[in-house]
Order: structure tokens, then sequence, then C-alpha cells
């Protein structure tokens, strides 16, 4: 009865829409058990076509390490067959799992006229204190410590290390800050010239390529490594890491002294366990400056 009345009202005018609703929610009040044999299931609601699951867009190469990448197949002896190419992956596959610690440098004095002027202020190396500690405190192997040469990341790794003592540190150019590439959405406060983002993207890809990728398949043990550099940065290579559109980095937002843990498994798999870290400071003492 209930059909009949629906379908009285589509033919007395009601808008095609809102027929093809009403008959959809007749359609699905009425019982499984009844009707004619032949009545079709009730199709889904269109908004859940985009929740549908498709193709997945995670490239298993992304570092350039997946180790049938690695092996010339036209070189490969057809008499050994399988077991030789299986003898060669084994030769390029990581065993081991890579963990990275990205800490940005601590609070900073931002009027100084050059850039060694631009110093660590008190309370920026209280954080450092209390960044070393917290990093100190996990208990960790750490591997080593890569720093930024900038002046607030030089500073805050000198504050970190006294934590650290027996870890080794180096110095590099390619984790300076700058402008890693135009975000999207564009905001008004902060727009560099073109150039800047084609002389400091590269820089920093560069970086992320040279720092960020599973491990080498002559290392045995799992590592632990730091890296103290710089906000843009950071979230840049958690973009690309995650295999996120790098564009959206000035989305994400990181406090001074925060840690980000990322994880590279053998396999390529990238997972972020943290992300910006400040919960082993008190809260008066965050900062994003």
């Amino acid at each position: 009865m209930a059909f009949r009345q629906a379908l009285q009202l589509a033919a007395c005018g009601l808008a095609g829409g809102s027929a093809a609703v009403l008959l959809s929610a007749v359609a699905v009040g009425k019982p499984r058990g009844g009707g004619d044999a032949g009545t079709r299931a009730p199709e889904p609601p269109a908004w859940t076509e985009s929740a549908q699951p498709g193709p997945s867009l995670w490239d298993s190469n992304w570092d350039r390490r997946e180790p049938l990448s690695l092996i010339n197949l036209r070189k490969r002896n057809v008499e050994s067959g399988e077991e030789e190419l299986a003898s060669r992956l084994d030769h390029y596959k990581a065993k081991a799992t890579r963990h990275i610690f990205l800490i940005r440098h601590s609070q900073y004095h931002m009027d100084g006229a050059l850039e060694e002027d631009c110093t660590l202020t008190p309370l920026g190396r209280e954080q450092a204190e209390l960044t070393g500690l917290r990093l100190a405190s996990l208990g960790l192997k750490f591997n080593k410590i890569v720093h930024s040469s900038m002046t607030r990341a030089v500073e805050t790794t000198d504050i970190i290390s006294k934590h650290l003592p027996d870890v080794s540190r180096v110095s590099t150019d390619l984790l300076r800050e700058g402008a890693p590439i135009e975000p999207d959405p564009p905001v008004s406060h902060w727009k560099p010239e073109a150039v800047q983002y084609y002389e400091d993207g590269a820089r920093i890809e560069a970086a992320f390529r040279n720092y960020i990728h599973r491990a080498d398949a002559e290392q045995q043990e799992d590592s632990y490594e730091i890296f103290i550099c710089h906000a843009n940065v950071i979230r840049y290579i958690v973009c690309r890491a995650l295999q996120f559109p790098p564009e959206g980095w000035l989305r994400l937002s990181l406090n001074n002294g925060s840690i980000t843990h990322l994880v590279i498994r053998p396999s390529g798999r990238v997972a972020l366990r943290t992300l910006g870290d400040t919960g082993f400071m008190p809260p008066n003492m965050v900062t994003r400056s």
C-alpha cells in the first residue's frame, strides 16, 4: 500500500529528486522476507561512494631501495632460475628498522641582525634541557646526532648532547631552515620569493633523500638517530615520508624543542609514532616561535 501511495505522489508532480529519495526510503523500509522475489536490494547512498576502498597509492620504492629495483634482471642466469633471484634479493634486502627522531630547535631571539645573532633565549635553553632529559630517559642506544649548521640548532644540540655524552654528532647545511615548497593553501603572512623555493626546495629535498630511507642491507641492528633542525624542514620531511602531498606541510604545527618520531621498517613502510611532542614540558614553557 505504501509503495502505491509513493507512486501516486510521484505522479502528482513531485520533483524527480524528491521522488527518488521517497522511493528509496520506501524500498529500504520494506521487509526483506516479503514482496516479489525479483525485487532488487536498495542501492547504497551516493555519499558512500567516496568511502569505498580504492587502489593503493603507496609507492613501495619511494626511497629507490626496494630490492627488486636494484637487480638487473637482464643479467639473470636462466639456468639457476628463481633460486639465484631469491639469493640476490636477499643480498639487497634491508634487515633492520630505523628510528628517526626529528627535534625542532628551542626558542631563539628572532630580532638578530645576522643569523649568528639568533641565539637561544633563556627559556629556549631550558626547553633544550628538558628535550635532552626526555631523550635520555627513553633508554635507547642512540647512534648519532645530525644537526643543522644554523646557530639556534647548534646551541640546541650543545645542550641536548650533554645528556647524551656518548653519541657522536655531525653538522650539515642540508638541514638549514628554508622554504621547501609553496604551501597549499597559501598564507598571507609568509610569502617567500619564488627563487627561495627554487633554491631551498632542492636542498631540503636533498636532505630528505640523503637521510630518510630504509636501512642499508649491511645494517644488522635497529638504529636510533637524532636530527636537530627546523620546523619547515621537519614538516616537509614528515609529509614526504608518509607520502602525503608535500604542499600540505604548513598545515602542521611544531613547538620549540618538540620530538617527532618516524619509524622506517625494512620493507620500506613508514609510520609516524609522534608528531611535535612536548608533553614533557610544563605548559608555561611551550612555545612555537
